[in-house]
């Protein structure tokens, strides 16, 4: 007669249909009294009792693995429904379309245990070849918060993906900006166009397309106090944005814009065509008068530049900007001016990422050297 288990032990039996001994134990009790267990399997009593002994080890350790049908599509689809409470609608929506057009589709199948770094290098390799570095790194931070995230909940041992770098993809369109007489065309093919007001002030004043969007009229100032000692001239107050939290990009970017003549003269008219709307309204709004996205400034903007005699998709709304600073750099002002109208924090963002747009003005110091030691000569 066999000795019997002590308690604890568990149970030991052959299962038929699988053709295997099965080891079980009962670890604890959920919070409703549902009984948890362990179980393991081998083809022998010795290979069951041990893989037994490892899960037991791993759930004592608080690292509890999952059934093995769970996937990381199942761990993705998790950190969508639950780990996004705090972002915006659209971010949910951005993130969503990321991860089920980019990681579900070739990921997605994988047992997330059997999730190894070489599948995430070569994934990310694959998607190198047509992505940009940007996305790559989204794309990579969105599946290390989902493992992040099923580690957490005791569903994986470990994090690869938190293993693998992220390689450089493909290279994004450069900004480029207009020559002045492409400018003058542009404006001049704007006047019949909806988005005239919405050209002239971001080309005119540098304006990024996320605060114009979220301008109101009660922002907006088209007379200002010239019997004022100094007088104040018509200005924008740039105050927010179309971001989730409605602030603008930085602190420094909260300010307030001079408006040009022409800036005046485009929000007048397009004040008087929305029918004279209340303080609170949109400036730039839809004809159902709800906000713009991008997508409706772009689809505007291209007929615009087809008729300034320029390529459609060489040009996009953000290019207006950095026209705004070649402009400027080209007519001898300064780095720190500049920076000041785009609201940059110090002219170190305004020379990284406008280095094309601004003038050379170091060669100055070159030429009046030679001109010192030639004269002396």
């Amino acid at each position: 007669m066999s000795q019997r288990r002590a308690r604890g032990d568990g149970g030991l039996h052959w299962d038929e249909t699988r053709q295997r001994w099965i080891a079980g134990v009962t670890v604890g009790y959920t919070p409703a009294g549902k009984r948890i267990m362990r179980r393991g399997s081998g083809k022998t009593k010795t290979e069951a009792r041990a893989k037994l002994r490892e899960k037991i080890r791993d759930y004592e350790d608080g690292l509890a693995l999952v059934q093995d049908g769970h996937t990381v599509a199942d761990a993705l689809n998790d950190w969508l429904a639950y780990g996004l409470s705090r972002q915006s609608e659209n971010t949910k929506a951005n993130y969503t379309t990321l991860v089920r057009s980019h990681i579900i589709g070739d990921l997605g199948a994988r047992k997330l245990r059997d999730l190894s770094a070489t599948d995430v290098d070569r994934w990310l390799m694959g998607k190198a070849q047509h992505l940009s570095t940007r996305t790559l790194r989204l794309l990579h931070s969105l599946l290390n918060r989902t493992v992040n995230r099923a580690m957490a909940r005791d569903k994986v041992k470990r994090n690869v993906v938190a293993l693998c770098a992220v390689p450089s993809g493909r290279g994004g369109r450069p900004s480029k900006s207009l020559t002045l007489d492409h400018a003058k065309s542009l404006l001049t093919a704007a006047e019949s166009s909806s988005l005239h007001a919405y050209i002239v002030l971001s080309l005119l004043t540098g304006a990024r397309t996320e605060e114009l969007r979220a301008l109101t009229w009660d922002h907006v100032d088209l007379n200002g106090k010239p019997d004022n000692d100094p007088p104040v001239p018509p200005s924008i107050q740039v105050w927010r944005s179309v971001r989730a939290d409605g602030d603008t990009k930085t602190r420094k970017s909260r300010r307030t814009l001079a408006l040009p003549a022409r800036c005046v003269t485009a929000l007048t008219t397009h004040h008087e065509r929305q029918g004279k709307p209340s303080a609170d309204r949109l400036v730039f709004a839809s004809t159902a008068g709800t906000a713009l996205d991008r997508h409706n400034v772009l689809r505007a903007f291209r007929p615009v530049v087809a008729r300034a005699g320029l390529d459609p998709c060489d040009w996009t709304p953000r290019d207006l900007r950095h026209s705004f600073v070649s402009l400027l750099s080209d007519s001898g002002v300064s780095i720190e001016q500049i920076a000041d109208l785009c609201g940059h924090s110090g002219t170190t963002v305004t020379e990284s990422v406008y280095r094309h747009q601004l003038r050379p003005v170091l060669l100055a110091g070159a030429v009046a050297m030679d001109k010192i030691f030639d004269d002396e000569a």
